[in-house]
C-alpha cells in the first residue's frame, strides 16, 4: 500500500499595485491556494491567522514598507450596540433574511451592479460583468452562504458569508445604495451577530482596519472589534493610538512571514 504525505500549501507574492485604502501607496499580498480536501481546514487556520479568502485564494497583506492594514473580527461576547446600531437594527427589522447556496442570480447582479456605480465606480471590481460576478460567488471550496434580504420579493442586500470553525467570515456584501437612510452595511453586520448567537459561534471576521482610511472607519464603531497584530488577536481600544506611517521595517522578510504561519496538522 502506498502512503502519500499531506503536500505543504505554496505561498507566494503578488506584484506591488497602487492600495485601494491609502493614496499613495502600493499595496502586496501574501497568497497561497485553497483547494483539495484540507481546503476548509486551512481556511478556518489561516484564518484565525489574519488571511481572507477570494474565490479559490487565500491572502494577506504583505506591503513592503506599510502595515496599516490590520484583520479585524468581533468578539461576539463582548459586543453591545450602541443607540445608533440599535436604532439601525429597528429601521432594517422590516427586512426578511434568506441563505441560500452560493449560486448567483441575475438580481443579485443588478444589485451588485447599482452599488458598485453608486458606491464605488473608480474602484477595481468597477468593470466586473456578469460572468466574474459569478466566479466570486460560486468558486468556493469550502461552506459558503448567500445572505440575502429582501422585503416584498424585492432585493435590498446581499452578503457571501463564509462558515467557519470559530464564526462568520464577511467575504462580501452589497446593498442598494438608495437606501443610504437604512445604513444596511451595518444592518448586514449586525444582523451577522444575530446568526453567530444562534450559531454558537464566537466571532464576526470583517476583513481589514485600515487607519487612516475613511472607507473603514465604520468597523472601529463596533465594540468587542479585535484586530490581528504581532501574530495574536488584542481589542482594538483607542483607533486614535494606531498611525498609517509608513517605516520600511514595517514587516518582516516574507521568508520569515511564512516560517511563522501554523498550517492545520500542526506544522509550522
Amino acid at each position: 500500500m502506498r502512503h502519500t504525505l499531506p503536500i505543504a500549501p505554496q505561498f507566494y507574492v503578488t506584484a506591488p499595485q497602487p492600495c485601494p485604502y491609502l493614496e499613495g501607496r502600493m499595496e502586496r499580498k501574501l497568497f497561497t491556494a485553497l483547494q483539495g480536501d484540507t481546503a476548509t481546514k486551512l481556511n478556518d487556520s489561516l484564518s484565525k491567522q489574519g488571511f481572507r479568502r477570494s474565490q479559490n485564494v487565500l491572502y494577506r497583506p504583505s506591503c513592503a514598507e506599510c502595515s496599516a492594514c490590520m484583520s479585524a473580527r468581533i468578539d461576539v461576547s463582548k459586543f453591545t450596540p450602541t443607540r445608533s446600531q440599535r436604532r439601525v437594527s429597528k429601521r432594517g427589522a422590516y427586512l426578511d433574511r434568506r441563505a441560500t447556496s452560493p449560486w448567483a442570480t441575475e438580481e443579485q447582479y443588478d444589485l451588485f451592479r447599482e452599488y458598485l456605480d453608486g458606491r464605488h465606480a473608480t474602484g477595481g471590481m468597477a468593470d466586473m460583468d456578469m460572468f466574474e460576478f459569478a466566479a466570486m460567488v460560486e468558486e468556493t471550496p469550502i461552506r459558503s452562504r448567500l445572505i440575502e434580504y429582501a422585503h416584498n420579493r424585492k432585493l435590498h442586500a446581499v452578503c457571501l458569508t463564509d462558515i467557519l470553525d470559530d464564526g462568520l467570515s464577511m467575504v462580501y456584501s452589497f446593498f442598494d445604495p438608495a437606501l443610504e437612510k437604512l445604513s444596511l452595511g451595518t444592518y448586514i453586520i449586525l444582523d451577522h451577530i444575530n446568526i453567530a448567537r444562534e450559531l454558537g459561534l464566537p466571532y464576526i471576521y470583517l476583513g481589514y482596519w485600515v487607519p487612516g482610511s475613511r472607507k473603514m472607519d465604520y468597523k472601529a464603531k463596533f465594540e468587542g472589534l479585535e484586530i490581528y497584530k504581532g501574530g495574536q488577536w488584542t481589542p482594538l481600544g483607542d483607533p486614535s493610538q494606531y498611525s498609517s506611517d509608513v517605516h520600511p521595517l514595517s514587516n518582516d522578510p516574507i521568508a520569515e512571514q511564512v516560517a511563522q504561519i501554523k498550517l492545520p496538522d500542526g506544522r509550522i
